[in-house]
């Protein structure tokens, strides 16, 4: 399979995504979740990335639709458009899926989904992250992960803008 293949391949609509999770636990496969905007990437991105995928044998991106951003972060953003931001994520070798929403969360993507572990980074309190709930009424776990400190897009954006 080609690598233009390969990366296509990780992108998912909701449904192809609920059938690629069910697909992977039906083998045995621990499902990891994350979410997020994801625009600028930069090393604490990866850094984040690659120990949530350490937690299980999959790792499943939602990724905030270029709207979503927009209402989440201000008109000025996303930097970069959903497509460039999707096929970022598709290409790295630790994730196995990437699938886009609109919403300004992703409890209804996770309803979909039903994965094993629900993880965010450190800055949150497990009680407060969105779709927890989901996760642990099936017996799942939700971590969170510290943050690499001095790595934010919103402070490549203020250095961008300072330059």
């Amino acid at each position: 399979m080609s690598m233009l293949a390969q990366i296509e391949a990780k992108i998912h609509t909701w449904d192809s995504a609920q059938t690629a999770v069910q697909s992977w636990q039906q083998q045995g496969e621990t499902v990891v979740f994350t979410n997020g905007c994801f625009d600028l990437l930069h090393y604490g991105h990866l850094h984040y990335l690659a120990q949530a995928r350490d937690l299980g044998q999959r790792l499943v991106l939602g990724l905030n639709s270029a709207a979503s951003v927009a209402r989440l972060k201000g008109p000025h953003r996303p930097i970069n458009d959903e497509l460039t931001r999707t096929w970022q994520l598709a290409s790295l070798s630790f994730i196995d899926a990437v699938v886009a929403f609109e919403e300004d969360t992703p409890w209804e993507l996770l309803q979909v989904l039903q994965p094993d572990i629900l993880v965010k980074g450190g800055d949150y309190e497990i009680a407060t992250i969105i779709g927890a709930d989901i996760v642990l009424a099936r017996g799942g776990q939700v971590l969170t992960l510290p943050f690499v400190a001095g790595y934010s897009t919103t402070s490549i954006e203020q250095k961008i803008k300072n330059s």
